[in-house]
């Protein structure tokens, strides 16, 4: 079973409490959108381009909320 904690760190809103977290958040989607532009822009339309944009929000959401669940000293 999963820990209440667990569950309750996963499902709550985590904000920015800090410029320096902003500041992560805001570096990690450029860094993807960037990677993302390129694709949309050298990968045909397809199946493949749809999964590769796809997984690369996967990507953003992920670091995202690792930076977001993360200890105030993390």
């Amino acid at each position: 079973m999963i820990a209440p904690d667990d569950i309750a760190n996963r499902f709550d809103f985590h904000p920015a409490t800090t410029q320096e977290k902003r500041d992560a958040h805001t570096s990690i989607r450029q860094i993807v959108r960037r990677a993302a532009d390129a694709i949309n822009e050298q990968v045909p339309d397809g199946r493949e381009k749809a999964t590769a944009i796809t997984k690369l929000e996967e990507a953003m959401m992920w670091a995202n909320a690792g930076l977001a669940r993360a200890n105030e000293e993390g």
